[in-house]
């Protein structure tokens, strides 16, 4: 079974990017564009990977990021951020990405990160 990446981001147009050239990497993915259906997804199909852009809807408050932490230490997903964290943020902050980012370095974290899941 492929490694699984889900995508939780606003930009239809950047989550069509990733789905593009993921899938052209034999990674499944899920979408969401806004954090709580992210989460939603997340526990309904445990991705190997999830890519969180703090400007999605939700994504920012303190309850949900707790929730998605929770889900993340239960099933050893690895988390991707694109943006900048804050201060006291339950999210691990192992994996960001400032914003603007670059497509390549991004995907190949994500590649890294779902290869060492497999």
């Amino acid at each position: 079974m492929p490694s699984s990446v889900l995508v939780v981001d606003p930009s239809a147009e950047n989550r069509e990017v990733l789905r593009t050239v993921l899938h052209q990497r034999g990674l499944k993915i899920y979408e969401a564009d806004e954090a709580t259906s992210g989460l939603a997804l997340a526990r309904e199909h445990h991705p190997d990977v999830i890519v969180l852009d703090l400007d999605a809807e939700d994504a920012t408050s303190g309850p949900l990021q707790l929730q998605l932490r929770q889900e993340l230490d239960r099933e050893s997903s690895s988390l991707i951020i694109l943006g900048k964290l804050r201060t006291g943020s339950p999210l691990p902050a192992g994996h960001t990405l400032s914003k603007p980012y670059h497509f390549a370095p991004l995907v190949h974290t994500i590649q890294e990160l779902a290869a060492k899941a497999a």
